[in-house]
Order: structure tokens, then sequence, then C-alpha cells
């Protein structure tokens, strides 16, 4: 796998991914930043977000579980020391369908997060990763 970073202006860089696709990323205006874009340790969390996700949904289909939805929120912390890593992160899904089996969703989760989420695993060794879910049935 492979990514550039191209320095743009002031602190907007563009990242393009190896697959071809592009991302703008910014600072904030208190550090140089014009604040047009995402900032790089946000995409990180989505990054990570992003993971999981595929994951949930690819383990639930699987599992032949009718999925409609997955929806995860991450709340972190982050050292106040530099370098300012990742110290606590809280993740929580959603998972919305028919029918489901709690026990299905929860072994997703679990496989997600110790198994398959490469960035929750990468993470984990600087962050307390703490999760937990709702499901939402729906007819």
């Amino acid at each position: 796998m492979k990514a550039r970073v191209k320095w743009i202006e002031d602190l907007m860089f563009l990242g393009e991914s190896g697959s071809g696709h592009t991302v703008v990323m910014d600072g904030p205006k208190k550090l140089g930043g014009h604040d047009t874009a995402i900032r790089p340790m946000e995409l990180l969390l989505l990054g990570m977000g992003g993971c999981t996700s595929f994951d949930m949904v690819q383990i639930m289909k699987k599992a032949r579980q009718d999925i409609r939805d997955c929806v995860v929120e991450i709340d972190s912390e982050r050292s106040d020391e530099i370098p300012q890593v990742f110290t606590k992160i809280h993740v929580h899904y959603k998972v919305t369908g028919k029918n489901l089996k709690e026990t299905q969703v929860k072994r997703a989760v679990v496989l997600s997060t110790e198994k398959y989420c490469s960035a929750s695993i990468m993470l984990g060794k600087t962050a307390e990763i703490t999760h937990d879910y709702e499901i939402i049935n729906v007819d």
C-alpha cells in the first residue's frame, strides 16, 4: 500500500491514496491553517471507524443477518503532551436491521475489534479502546 501527501499552502495538504483517491487536510486557523478541511488526526479516527464498519457489515451479512444500517460513533481523548496520541477511544455501534440476533452483533463487534480491524488493533497500542453497541430492530 502506498500513499502520497503534497503540501498545498500554509497547513493545507492533499493526500493521495495508492488506489487513486484524494482527500484534503488542513489545520486550524490558530496554527496557521485555513480550517477548510479535515484534520489528519480526525482522518485517523475516521479510518478506524470505516475499517470496523466494513468488518461489521461483512460479518453480519455472512451470518445471514438482515442488516439495514450501521453507524459507528467514536469519542476520543488525546494526550496533553506531545506527541498527542490518542489515549482513550470509545466506539459505539448502532446496528439496524430486521430480527437481528444480539449474539451475532456482539460476535461481529468482538471479531472486528480483536481480529480483523487493523486500524483498531494498531490504535489499541497507545489507546485504551472500549466499545458498546445498540441494536435497532425494524419491521
